[in-house]
């Protein structure tokens, strides 16, 4: 059965201080369709390459694959992206936070003041990242206090990842200093206030975004429509099939172009028998076929 195990902070945080998180045995078993490599905590590593063939991708294209797969809840969308025109794609780390609560407080982290532990336990999962990760945090959508970064912490994770990025289903704050920086953040607020009456009670957990379900290792997409969390294992079935409506769209919009088609003589596929075979043609000769 699968089990969570309550562990120390293993790194910047007191022996006292404790959180939930996944094993690695539980880990692999949360993640046992994952095709890829791991890392050393049984998180699913997604290729490099892999990440970068997804950039060309839209969330329509994912939408199109993930439903139909049994998993109808991996889309968020309502958020305020940092930089819309960029796409945000790379490997989910989970850190679930929960409002402050005197006994569940005293459990996770002993006699730590609250303010100084709130801000450890978000800086150290920061310190966890490693390049391509992002950071998807569940901050419950508070505003006042769920700010888990600024400008500083902002370029903290875009050092650690490079060119990966943070979802917070809270707030940011110092908006200003972080517009400049080049990183994917989708966030719910803006708001002046540091971190605040928040404890950290899951690292690399399962966790709630908003209407979705984030497993750690899922394949984060995001463009100026929403954010998909994606399971590993279906990736290479969205980016096979997303080639093919690549090819679709390439040519209904060459013939449309022309000025002799309706919309629906071509879309969503050709009614006449012979342009149905010259599409199917021109398919095999782009796929190679």
């Amino acid at each position: 059965m699968f089990r969570l195990a309550l562990i120390a902070a293993a790194v910047a945080l007191p022996a006292a201080a404790q959180y939930f998180k996944l094993d690695r045995d539980r880990m692999v078993e949360l993640t046992a369709k994952n095709p890829y490599e791991r890392f050393d905590d049984g998180r699913p590593k997604i290729p490099d390459a892999v990440l970068e063939k997804v950039r060309g991708l839209s969330v329509e294209e994912v939408w199109g694959v993930l439903p139909a797969k049994g998993f109808p809840n991996q889309y968020e969308g309502g958020w305020r992206i940092l930089h819309p025109e960029k796409k945000l794609v790379g490997r989910a780390v989970t850190a679930q936070f929960m409002p402050l609560r005197a006994d569940l407080n005293d459990l996770v982290i002993g006699d730590l003041k609250r303010r100084a532990y709130a801000s450890a336990a978000h800086q150290w999962v920061i310190d966890q990242l490693q390049p391509g990760d992002v950071m998807v945090a569940d901050m419950f959508g508070k505003e006042d206090g769920g700010s888990i970064v600024g400008d500083n912490l902002a370029t903290a994770i875009k050092s650690a990842t490079v060119n990966g990025g943070l979802v917070v289903d809270g707030a940011i704050r110092d908006l200003e200093g972080i517009q400049p920086i080049d990183l994917g953040i989708y966030f719910r607020h803006a708001h002046p206030s540091a971190i605040a009456q928040v404890t950290l009670t899951g690292f690399n957990i399962p966790v709630r975004i908003g209407k979705a379900t984030v497993v750690p290792g899922d394949m984060v997409f995001g463009d100026r429509t929403g954010l998909y969390f994606v399971p590993p294992h279906l990736i290479q079935e969205i980016l096979d099939k997303a080639e093919e409506t690549h090819i679709h769209d390439e040519w209904t919009k060459d013939k449309f172009m022309k000025g002799r088609y309706k919309s629906s003589d071509l879309y969503p596929r050709p009614k006449d028998p012979a342009l149905q075979k010259e599409y199917e043609e021109y398919k095999r000769r782009k796929l190679g076929k």
